[in-house]
């Protein structure tokens, strides 16, 4: 390619003066649009070194709108979620209650004494302010809350054990989802993992065979996102915490979902409950805030004194520490538990009490408006998000077929381009709506949604 290739670039001033990018410079900054101009004009050049031949200018400028519309939309956005999957980890698990959200933007609007004791008018704690509300509910004697559950069994591990060993059942050196494998983070903690017992089964004579004088802790991990049946033998916290007093060892609860109600009388498999593991005498609980818990994305510490107290001294808390609209909303979602409205206030355990009577008067409703194409249809609501393996609660869904599996997953396509997005479940040839997980002022916005699909896809 010759030199007048080159010569038919325009320049920086030339591109800006173009009526549309000129336009652009109304809703971008100046600077922004500058840069998007000659990052655009450097790739031209490269891409006519390269044998390639120069755009037009109305080219070049379409490119640049492309990725200015691009760089001016906001990509995380609302949805509505009708997967009947309550605890969605790719759609931020557990909504906030009203109280949670009201309380978040009034800690973000302006300030607030995150940090600021008002009765001695001296520098506070932001732990403060959600500590006695969690060892009120524990039975913990301190309180830790950092970024996320991950990041509190990093910091723990890092404070407590490294350079130490860590003794932990082969079965549970588990990779918890999202590339968190408790193998990894022990290294990144500097602590050196003891595996004992076999993958179904650990005993308490493996654990105390394999202590030696470096060992720091006694881990235990609650295996919240999967099921090992048959022939399987597990060690009891209990007697775990049995055998780490005798050998003056702390004993580490990890159980993940942070479940503080009995999940059994819902018609689900028995969850942890962290006041349980700590009167089981557990030295710290790790829990996260955004699963069965109900409340923001956070990691909670739940435990002795002494060891929290080191926990919060060490560098890398203020590294994993949480911001201020997560400690209110998260101080509100403990406060419906202290006043005994949880299952009415947050969401996550609103939708999974919802009587079945309830969640079929709606999915009757919501085929009576949507018409011939769909049927209600028994099915099963999956709690989700690493929490309660295999725990499906009885529900009813609106199946909608349509002729080949192109149009339902057509249909599909077009409700996740609708504003707000819809999410559903597609099973075979049916797109299946589950009415728990729709919040009840979201009906008219997604009945108007599949509706609208509907048609466009008939004509």
């Amino acid at each position: 390619m010759g030199e007048s290739a080159f010569r038919e670039i325009p320049g920086v001033d030339e591109v800006l003066c173009e009526g549309r990018v000129t336009q652009l410079c109304e809703v971008l900054s100046r600077e922004v649009v500058v840069t998007l101009v000659r990052r655009r004009l450097a790739e031209i050049r490269e891409f006519i070194g390269s044998g390639g031949r120069a755009p037009s200018l109305e080219e070049m400028v379409d490119s640049i709108m492309a990725e200015a519309r691009v760089l001016g939309s906001l990509s995380l956005q609302p949805v509505i979620n009708a997967t009947g999957v309550v605890l969605h980890t790719n759609l931020g698990r557990a909504p906030l209650s009203i109280e949670a959200l009201r309380a978040a933007e009034l800690a973000s609007r302006g300030y607030s004494n995150l940090e600021f004791d008002l009765g001695s008018g001296r520098r506070g704690s932001r732990h403060d302010h959600v500590e006695h509300i969690l060892c009120h509910l524990t039975g913990a004697e301190a309180a830790l809350v950092v970024n996320n559950n991950a990041s509190g069994v990093l910091l723990a591990l890092t404070a407590l054990a490294r350079r130490k060993e860590v003794i932990i059942s082969r079965g549970q050196a588990v990779e918890i989802g999202g590339g968190f494998r408790i193998p990894e983070v022990m290294r990144e903690s500097g602590a050196r993992l003891v595996e004992v017992g076999t993958t179904n089964c650990s005993y308490v004579e493996d654990y105390e065979r394999a202590i030696t004088p470096r060992t720091a802790v006694l881990l235990q991990v609650h295996s919240s996102n999967f099921k090992v049946t048959g022939f399987t033998h597990g060690v009891s916290l209990e007697e775990l915490v049995e055998l780490g007093r005798r050998h003056s060892i702390s004993v580490l609860d990890d159980v993940g979902s942070g479940c503080l109600v009995d999940t059994t009388r819902f018609g689900l498999d028995p969850e942890p409950r962290v006041q349980n593991r700590i009167s089981a005498g557990a030295d710290l609980v790790f829990l996260s805030g955004d699963k069965l818990l109900g409340g923001p994305q956070a990691g909670i510490i739940v435990g002795r004194k002494e060891l929290v107290g080191r926990l919060r001294k060490h560098p890398l808390a203020r590294a994993v520490r949480i911001d201020k609209a997560r400690i209110a909303a998260l101080s509100v979602t403990l406060a419906h538990y202290l006043r005994g409205e949880a299952l009415e206030k947050i969401p996550v355990l609103r939708f999974i009490a919802t009587p079945l009577s309830e969640i079929e008067g709606r999915a009757e409703r919501w085929a009576r408006f949507l018409g011939g194409a769909a049927v209600v249809m028994p099915g099963e609501s999956v709690i989700g998000g690493g929490s309660l393996p295999g725990g499906t609660l009885p529900t009813r869904v609106v199946a909608i077929r349509l002729s080949g599996k192109a149009g339902i997953e057509s249909l599909a396509r077009m409700l996740r381009r609708h504003t707000p997005p819809v999410i559903a479940r597609v099973d075979k040839d049916a797109l299946l709506l589950d009415p728990r997980t729709v919040f009840l002022e979201e009906d008219e916005t997604l009945l108007a949604a599949v509706r609208r699909s509907l048609d466009s896809l008939a004509s």
